[in-house]
């Protein structure tokens, strides 16, 4: 019997409607769950996805309030409900030791997971991984009560412009095509999701502090851009300090957006990092 080759659609976990895309693979006894960034999808990962699926199992997620998941002004978008949100959804699959891979704002995603549920982490793959943020500043906060606050978040995104956020995210701009664009647009097109990001700036907490990060012992592997300009290489240097059981490798001439710039090469590290730290079978 054929294996399907996408499992996809909403389940209802933790009173929201999630997105995801399911690749299962009986014959692995490894699953990844990949998060994605800020103002991204699921989309951000369809070329590491199409290397992944052809040797483990792959779970995709579009965190709430991107991509295809609902865009509820209701829901607390904080980090720590988001990561609440991904480990529900990953126990109704009936998941356990997972491979996360939290690209930008994912990776903060990820590092409140191991926080949290360090048990249900095999091993952690930071890509350019937002960390050491503050919260919103209180005027901020405030402001976003305003009616109709959410057009200004909407005219400061439709004024910067996919296109843009794309080439201040890449080193190599001549990647850029129709396809990149409409897939990172997509989303975007509704009012819905504009109410729900003035939400997510009040919801949102500081980053994890180094104390608390010195307490993961998961082994993650983080993967930096050198010319990274939204999460510069000082960060993923602080990160593998903080991080006790970690490593950082470097590519060159890449920006931000990994998945995007060198999904080849990350997947490459990626196996070359699992055979290295092989987990001993209990």
């Amino acid at each position: 019997m054929m294996e399907q080759d996408v499992l996809s659609g909403y389940k209802s976990i933790n009173n929201i409607n999630v997105y995801y895309e399911f690749y299962p693979k009986q014959a692995s006894d490894r699953t990844f769950v990949l998060l994605h960034g800020f103002l991204s999808s699921t989309f951000t990962y369809r070329h590491l996805i199409s290397l992944l699926k052809k040797e483990y199992q792959v779970l995709s997620i579009d965190l709430p309030p991107f991509g295809k998941s609902a865009k509820s002004n209701r829901y607390v978008y904080s980090y720590r409900n988001l990561a609440q949100t991904v480990i529900q959804l990953t126990e109704s699959f009936g998941l356990q030791k997972m491979i996360f891979i939290g690209h930008s704002m994912g990776g903060q995603i990820v590092l409140n997971i191991l926080h949290m549920r360090q048990e249900l982490a095999d091993k952690a793959i930071l890509l350019c991984s937002s960390a050491y943020l503050k919260r919103a500043k209180m005027p901020l906060i405030l402001t976003s009560y305003l009616p109709f606050f959410h057009r200004f978040v909407k005219y400061r995104f439709v004024r910067t412009g996919v296109r843009k956020n794309l080439q201040e995210a890449l080193y190599n701009h001549s990647i850029i095509n129709e396809e990149m664009i409409n897939g990172y647009l997509q989303p975007f097109l509704q009012d819905e999701i504009f109410v729900a990001l003035t939400r997510m700036l009040r919801d949102r907490e500081g980053d994890l502090p180094s104390e608390i990060l010195n307490q993961i012992k998961t082994p993650c592997l983080l993967i930096w851009g050198d010319h990274d300009k939204s999460v510069p290489l000082k960060i993923g240097e602080k990160l593998s300090k903080d991080l006790t059981n970690s490593e950082l490798i470097v590519l060159k001439e890449t920006g931000h957006a990994l998945p995007e710039e060198r999904p080849l090469e990350v997947y490459e590290y990626i196996k070359g990092y699992l055979e290295r730290n092989q987990t001993v079978a209990e």
